[in-house]
Parts: C-alpha cells; sequence; structure tokens
C-alpha cells in the first residue's frame, strides 16, 4: 500500500511527533507508515485522514498487488 503521509505532514508542517501525539500512536508508528513497512489499522488510518481533514483513500491507495 502506497501513501502520501509525508507530503500531508509537510503541507502542515507537522513533525512524526505531532501527528503520533495527534492520533495516539508512537513516532516510529508513524515512520514505519510512511517508509511503507506498517499498513495502518482502519481505525488508525481514518484519525488520520481526520487530522489532513480528507478521505483516508488520498492518504492510502492500493497496489495492484494488495
Amino acid at each position: 500500500m502506497k501513501n502520501s503521509l509525508k507530503v500531508e505532514r509537510a503541507k502542515l508542517n507537522l513533525t512524526q511527533q505531532q501527528l503520533a501525539d495527534k492520533v495516539g500512536v508512537s513516532r516510529q508508528t508513524i515512520n514505519s507508515i510512511e517508509a511503507e513497512r506498517y499498513v495502518p489499522s482502519t481505525v488508525l488510518a481514518i484519525k488520520i485522514s481526520e487530522v489532513f481533514d480528507t478521505t483516508v483513500n488520498a492518504i492510502f491507495m492500493l497496489e495492484t498487488d494488495d
């Protein structure tokens, strides 16, 4: 699964830690999502999308092999 999390964070000038605090996870979790090593739960994906006032699909994109 691809994501544009780093781009979205940059638009709001948020650090990984600030985003992590807003959604209730560790900074390492945000880092792993951005590096595409970790796929967030549905609940976490929704929380992240709410921070950026957009849809889950605008941030997380399925790849053909997903």
